[in-house]
């Protein structure tokens, strides 16, 4: 009798497709993950479902409002607010990548995400991300021309530089992004498939692979510092000019005013880069599952819920724009 010739795993076909020889090796390629999220407090499901669903309502409403009374409102048609207008639609972008499926995870039991889905929500939470840390950098250059330079400030920060600059946060990190996850997701992964994580960011998901990661752990690194920290160093160098040309203004009034439009925005650089930088360029050694966890809920659900009320209750323009907005409705 003859023997039937065993088919070829989906992990063989998959190398031979991307023109890999593959490694003889007894892997069974996996074609899911299991998202253990917060599955360690069972008691307490419920009540972390009710809290994360009253977050992103608050992220949606704080931020949707922003946008409303930024578009609707003609004193607030500067470019300033235009890129505020920006940033909080990538708020409610960034939170909608990751708190749905929490919140889905959350209220019942197959926790199950797809190879292909884990691959996709991966990519959009490092392109929104990076985009984040490039808007962030163009606001203090914006706040940076307004005080050291006011007389040229019409001119250097004209409609259209301003969409060019927002074209060029949006859209910069897709090619990286997507070649970054690509090689990730290229990785050989073998043995449990159980994700100690609440979605797909990288670390958790390289803590599966069976291949070796030294490249991409160091690719990790070399990205970190290009869309964290080089960006984070020009804000840094921004609000050294920037107080700088405060301390100078011979009037206290000047002063406080000057003061109070870059304060808002100094508060999220501080929440968003600091969490990050922790959790991206902190020594492989030093990762635990519980810190990695709370610096993500940080950065992917505490951050963006204070942005609304930083920008609003610090910002008179704001506060009376949306007085005016309020009244008008009512």
């Amino acid at each position: 009798m003859t023997t039937p010739t065993p088919k070829p795993s989906n992990y063989s076909v998959y190398m031979e497709f991307i023109g890999q020889n593959p490694p003889q090796v007894n892997h069974t390629a996996l074609e899911e993950f299991i998202l253990l999220g917060f599955s360690d407090v069972p008691n307490l499901q419920g009540f972390l479902f009710g809290v994360f669903l009253i977050m992103y309502v608050i992220i949606l409403m704080g931020n949707s409002l922003i946008i409303i009374i930024t578009k609707v409102d003609p004193s607030l048609h500067s470019p300033m607010y235009f890129f505020l207008r920006n940033f909080s639609f990538l708020e409610i972008c960034y939170v909608s990548v990751t708190v749905p499926k929490l919140l889905t995870d959350l209220c019942r039991q197959n926790r199950k995400i797809s190879f292909l889905a884990c691959a996709t929500q991966m990519y959009f939470f490092l392109i929104l991300g990076l985009t984040e840390c490039f808007i962030l950098t163009v606001m203090a250059y914006d706040r940076y021309v307004a005080i050291c330079n006011p007389l040229l400030y019409p001119l250097i920060m004209n409609s259209r530089v301003c969409m060019q600059l927002a074209a060029g946060c949006w859209t910069s990190g897709i090619p990286v992004h997507i070649g970054f996850t690509y090689l990730i997701f290229s990785l050989p992964f073998c043995g449990s498939n159980q994700l100690n994580h609440f979605f797909c960011d990288v670390p958790p998901v390289l803590t599966l692979a069976c291949g070796d990661t030294f490249m991409i752990e160091m690719l990790i690194y070399v990205i970190a510092i290009v869309v964290v920290t080089i960006p984070f160093m020009l804000i840094f160098g921004s609000y050294v000019k920037i107080i700088t040309t405060i301390l100078k203004l011979p009037s206290a009034t000047g002063r406080a005013k000057a003061f109070s439009t870059c304060s808002s925005h100094l508060m999220v650089v501080a929440l968003f880069f600091g969490s990050g930088i922790i959790t991206y360029l902190r020594p492989k050694s030093s990762h635990s599952t519980g810190t990695d966890k709370f610096l993500s809920l940080f950065y992917t659900v505490v951050t963006p819920i204070f942005n609304p009320m930083i920008y609003c209750l610090r910002n008179k323009d704001v506060i009376l724009a949306l007085r005016k907005f309020l009244l008008k409705w009512m």
